[in-house]
């Protein structure tokens, strides 16, 4: 398991996640956002209908969690570590080795 950097339009969040994943964030991310989200029954939750009549999407870093754990990696939870202090614009250099995404 590895620590990642998350963020959804607030304060960035570590999260240990399986090696696999920390190694290809992107992928992963993208895969959920564009594959998962819009093809999988079980992303249902996820659409919602707007005013026009047409399919919306709302998600964010913890619902990448979730679809990790249970339809990923149901066997190597991936769990948050902390709340971060900073934006995903803003990441100190401490922390610049770690994978990171904003959704």
């Amino acid at each position: 398991m590895k620590k990642i950097l998350l963020s959804h339009d607030d304060k960035m969040k570590m999260y240990l996640v399986p090696d696999e994943v920390a190694e290809n964030l992107k992928k992963y991310c993208m895969d959920f956002g564009f594959d998962w989200i819009l093809n999988d029954p079980n992303a249902q939750k996820l659409r919602v209908i707007t005013p026009s009549g047409e399919i919306g999407y709302m998600f964010g870093a913890q619902d990448f969690i979730d679809y990790l754990n249970d339809h990923v990696f149901p066997d190597r939870k991936s769990t948050v570590v902390a709340q971060m202090d900073f934006y995903d614009y803003e990441i100190p250099e401490e922390y610049k080795e770690y994978p990171n995404f904003n959704f």
